[in-house]
């Protein structure tokens, strides 16, 4: 149930941004852990804090036109949604995939505040994206998409406005086309106006592993909250793309044992753990489905077109996208024996779903904060283009450790000092949520 002024303010949301049911669903979730706040600290209220951060500080809507390998004209739309910068320039991913639309970009960018206030770092929280498809285009088609798509973004964005990085759709070679035309057009060497770079170019170490691992060191101190480990646990990660690889890599090295993973297509069960060398080919190399996992894995088993939450685990790791997991997928995974789920996409539980975890007693580690590492090496890597410097892969991930270590800790006491224990979404959204509440009342009614 949401506190009286906070149910008005929903209401408000719904009115002011209609059909957007992603933005509505983070917009819930955030509200309904934040009323003990605002009888804490009436001041918030008063200002209109909460009104005015879910309202963005700027909407960004443009076409994108480019002419595919045939000669044929193509017209994809893009966005940027650009929503707080209390804290920091904007801050957040490109998503290019048929599905976006401003809904979505909005949900992630009002996920994007929180989660980059927890990293405790100087960024605020923005998103963007287009409707466009890279799956089947060549090479080309993609460079063509890109250098259209920043032609429009460009006059948008810069290293003390808003920084976009990658995410899905999005991947280093992406990033590659967005920068080379960002520099053609302004005439600026400007490593810091985009993040994901590659290493020749301005990139960080381990900015490409950031996220999967950064979820898995989230994992693992919530498992040592508890008085266990990673080691021998049973893990299931849905996804088969950069964030769930790096997942599977860095729960492996922590001694879980995955036995399944997912795409588009279904999913794969490999019970003797998944081969990520093979599966690194398969994916990052080959771009083939998973069905070719299962062709050369003595063992392994293809499931064309099933849930991979059917599969028995005691960890989960959903690293896919949004509402992924359902009511029913897991009450599904709490009778096979979950006892703890790491969410490394923005938002892949509904809140059905959550309500069940919650309600089981499974430690449940939010997006906003489990999947933080991404956006905290991306700020990291601001860093280092600012300084003209460059760190080492150890230095880099240990950093990135203690990061996750720190929002872990930030998300627990947060949560014990409202009366709620052990409730990382509550700790997660309160704990983001003062942080940009009380910098955007020391700035001002802006």
């Amino acid at each position: 149930m949401l506190h009286e002024r906070l149910a008005s303010i929903y209401d408000n949301v719904l009115s002011r941004n209609p059909g957007e049911i992603e933005f509505h669903q983070a917009v819930r979730e955030v509200l309904e852990s934040i009323g003990p706040v605002l009888a804490k600290h009436p001041e918030y209220a008063e200002s209109k804090i909460i009104e005015r951060i879910c309202e963005p500080e700027r909407q960004i809507i443009f076409r994108v036109p480019w002419e595919d390998d045939r000669g044929e004209v193509q017209i994809n739309r893009g966005f940027r949604v650009e929503f707080n910068s209390a804290l920091g320039p904007y801050k957040g991913g490109l998503r290019f995939h048929p599905s976006v639309y401003l809904g979505i970009v909005k949900f992630l960018g009002f996920e994007q505040i929180f989660k980059n206030a927890l990293t405790g770092l100087p960024i605020g929280g923005g998103k963007g994206g287009s409707d466009f498809d890279p799956k089947g285009r060549s090479a080309r088609e993609v460079m063509r998409f890109c250098q259209s798509f920043m032609t429009e973004l460009y006059r948008h964005i810069g290293e003390y406005t808003d920084v976009p990085a990658g995410d899905i759709g999005v991947g280093q070679r992406e990033v590659g086309y967005l920068f080379g035309q960002y520099k053609r057009i302004t005439n600026r060497y400007e490593s810091g106006v985009i993040t994901g770079k590659g290493l020749s170019y301005g990139g960080a170490q381990v900015r490409t592993e950031a996220t999967g691992y950064g979820c898995a060191f989230f994992v693992e101190e919530m498992l040592k909250a508890r008085g266990t480990s990673f080691d021998g646990r049973r893990v299931v990660v849905s996804g088969a793309g950069n964030v769930a690889l790096y997942t599977i890599e860095k729960v492996e090295q922590l001694g879980g044992v995955v036995v399944a993973c997912s795409d588009s297509s279904g999913y794969v069960l490999d019970e003797k753990g998944i081969d990520l060398a093979l599966l690194k080919q398969v994916k990052e190399v080959e771009r083939r489905q998973l069905d070719a996992y299962a062709e050369r894995r003595g063992g392994a088993l293809f499931m064309a077109g099933r849930s991979v939450w059917e599969v028995p685990c005691e960890v989960a790791m959903p690293s896919a996208t949004q509402n992924e997991i359902t009511g029913r997928d897991a009450e599904a995974l709490v009778g096979g024996g979950c006892i703890a789920v790491g969410e490394g996409a923005n938002m892949p539980t509904s809140p059905e779903g959550i309500r069940v975890f919650q309600e089981a007693g499974v430690a449940f580690g939010p997006g906003k904060a489990a999947n933080a590492g991404g956006v905290a090496t991306s700020a990291l890597e601001m860093q280092q283009n600012a300084s003209r410097d460059s760190w080492s892969f150890e230095f880099s991930e240990q950093r990135l450790r203690e990061i996750m270590c720190d929002i872990h800790a930030r998300c627990l006491e947060t949560a014990d000092e409202y009366g709620m224990p052990g409730d990382y979404v509550a700790g997660a959204n309160i704990g983001g949520f003062k942080q940009v509440a009380d910098a955007m009342l020391s700035l001002g009614l802006i």
